[in-house]
């Protein structure tokens, strides 16, 4: 339970204000059908984070001890500086829209999750864990969790949050995950 838990909170915070949080504002704005916004990010996410958790998994079968745990502390380190980077909309262009909502928004999503920190964060975690599932369920749900009130808010959550006080939460929770991997025998 610890690792969907940890798992949640890392990525709902790291979510906040990322460019695929900002991604979900403009499919929203731009189609403006939630439901297939909803399922193209929640297919996504899924298959993003199962590919993220099965690396993270293998990394640690493969690698024991200290290495292990100086590569997933590292890993918790740079994803607490990348928080604090505020992030903006890439200008990606979007899939034409033959392809449907659902797979303009699944497309977008996913190209738009490679390599960003809630999947370094989930390849960590994995092979923090040592377990898949829970980490995939964690992390996937904390998309949703992000993205769902992005799509069907919109502006109105850039009232209620501070990006900045979030970002600052992101980061402090890596560091201490960071910081924990290292003194874990």
């Amino acid at each position: 339970m610890e690792a969907f838990f940890v798992s949640f909170g890392l990525v709902a915070l790291a979510e906040m204000g990322d460019k695929t949080q900002i991604l979900a504002l403009v499919l929203a704005g731009r189609f403006r059908r939630p439901v297939p916004i909803i399922a193209g990010i929640s297919a996504a996410a899924l298959l993003s984070h199962l590919a993220a958790a099965a690396l993270g998994a293998f990394i640690g079968l493969k690698l024991e001890g200290p290495w292990l745990r100086w590569i997933v502390a590292l890993s918790f380190f740079a994803i607490a500086v990348w928080a604090m980077l505020p992030e903006k909309p890439d200008g990606t262009d979007m899939p034409p829209p033959r392809i449907g909502v659902f797979g303009a928004t699944a497309c977008t999503f996913f190209i738009a999750e490679l390599g960003d920190r809630t999947q370094i964060a989930t390849v960590a975690l994995a092979a923090h864990y040592a377990v898949w599932l829970p980490v995939v369920a964690g992390t996937t749900l904390a998309m949703m969790a992000t993205n769902i009130p992005a799509v069907l808010l919109g502006g109105q959550l850039q009232r209620w949050l501070s990006l900045r006080s979030l970002r600052w939460g992101a980061a402090l929770i890596s560091v201490a995950l960071g910081v924990a991997a290292l003194v874990e025998t």
